[in-house]
This record gives C-alpha cells, sequence and structure tokens, in this order.
C-alpha cells in the first residue's frame, strides 16, 4: 500500500545521511536551532514538496508532503474557493470573504495513518457545515468532493461526516495563518479521521449524489477514515 508521507525523487545514501544528521541535530540542540532547521526546511518545502522535507519530521512533528510535482502558491490577489454541484446557490469565496465568517477553533491531535502524531494542534477555520447551510444542500447530495489547486489532490466525505462540528475549512494552524507548506492559504481539517483526509491547498468544494473517492482512496486508503478504526497502521483512539 502506497504511504502518503513518502512520495517524492529517491535521494542519494550521502544526502539522506545528511539530512537525517541534521534532524537528530535540531532534536538534540536548543529550541532555538530547532525552529531554524524547521524554517529551512520548510522554505525547501515550499519549492520543492515532493522531496527533500518527506524525510524527516519537522515543524512542530509534522512531515511536510505533496503528490504534485510541484504546488502553486496564492495569496489575497488570487485564491479562489469554490462550492457548487448539488446547491442551490453555487459561490466563490475570496480569503477576505473566508476570513469575514464566524470563526471556530478546534484543537485536536493530528494521526498520521503512517504512525506519527501532534498532540494538541490548535486549528481555526469556517466550519464546513456553515459553507453547506450558505450554499443551500440540495436533496440529493449525500457526499462531498474536495478538489485542491495543486491540481492533484482530491478527498470526499458523506454529508453526515461533513456536517460534523468538528470538520473546518482551515484558515490558521496553530495560532498563525496557514502556510503554503501546510496546506495554506486554506486547507480542509477532518479532526475526527486520518489527516490524509484533511486535503491540503483547498480550491473547491462540490456536492455530489454519491461518494467520489479521493486520490489516496483510489489507491487502496479507507473512505471512512477514523482514528483507530481504519487502515490497521496504529492503535490510536478515536478523537
Amino acid at each position: 500500500m502506497p504511504d502518503p508521507d513518502g512520495q517524492g525523487t529517491p535521494l542519494g545514501r550521502r544526502v539522506l545521511l545528511s539530512v537525517l544528521g541534521l534532524g537528530a541535530a535540531g532534536v538534540a540542540t536548543a529550541p532555538y536551532l530547532q525552529r531554524g532547521l524547521e524554517s529551512v526546511l520548510g522554505s525547501i518545502a515550499d519549492k520543492d514538496p515532493t522531496k527533500l522535507t518527506g524525510l524527516l519530521p519537522n515543524g512542530g512533528g509534522f512531515r511536510y508532503y505533496s503528490v504534485a510535482s510541484s504546488v502553486p502558491h496564492k495569496g489575497e490577489a488570487d485564491y479562489r474557493l469554490t462550492v457548487d454541484g448539488l446547491v442551490e446557490r453555487p459561490s466563490t469565496y475570496t480569503l477576505d470573504a473566508l476570513r469575514a465568517l464566524p470563526q471556530t477553533r478546534v484543537e485536536r491531535d493530528v494521526q498520521c495513518v503512517t504512525g506519527w502524531r501532534v498532540p494538541r494542534t490548535p486549528f481555526e477555520g469556517v466550519t464546513l457545515s456553515a459553507l453547506l447551510d450558505a450554499a443551500g444542500v440540495r436533496p440529493e447530495a449525500r457526499a462531498i468532493r474536495f478538489t485542491c489547486f495543486d491540481g492533484t489532490y482530491s478527498e470526499s466525505l458523506t454529508l453526515d461526516q461533513a456536517r460534523r462540528s468538528d470538520v473546518l475549512v482551515c484558515l490558521r494552524m496553530q495560532d498563525e495563518p496557514l502556510s503554503h507548506t501546510h496546506g495554506g492559504p486554506v486547507r480542509l481539517f477532518v479532526a475526527p479521521m486520518y489527516f490524509y483526509k484533511s486535503a491540503k491547498w483547498l480550491s473547491g468544494i462540490s456536492l455530489t449524489s454519491k461518494v467520489q473517492p479521493g486520490y489516496w482512496e483510489e489507491r487502496g486508503y479507507d473512505i471512512d477514515a477514523w482514528v483507530g478504526r481504519s487502515n490497521g497502521r496504529d492503535d490510536a483512539p478515536t478523537v
């Protein structure tokens, strides 16, 4: 089964050992050195998110990865989020429009299906249910397909899952605006599920009549990715 955190171009043994050495040094030294390492690796990830930074945890325990060869940067001028499909009122949101909506803060453990975890991570944004209510979901809608401006990634939720209060269209993480590396300026956050469900670089929310499996689900991962109850990769409790 593919590893969603391990996508990327293979590196030579010497480079790999050097990177792992840097990671160990960052953990062993003072916190400011670790922050410096994270900053450098985050910068590399922005330029080429499929290579170096997928090899080790950083950024407070997160691993950076992308399934696309490159990801464009979006900001105030050119970011748009569309809500369409089986809705009465298709909508397009700018960053300012999303920020103007009521914001919800959720603090949960982030759990990757491959085993790593970042405890008690705060996310802030608009509840997905609020966007659905604003769009007016049609009676025949049963699920949602999420698309991303990397041009490759996609995800899915049932309508019942999407309406949970801990499912956010997220604009902030760890009390800061969502960085490009972490899927900014806007990503999905599905608190009770493995992190591959929390699609980065979110650009589209489309209501559908049935679940359309997402990128990793087409490659063998569970569609209903409740933490501790799917994939058999760890024994984490449901959050």
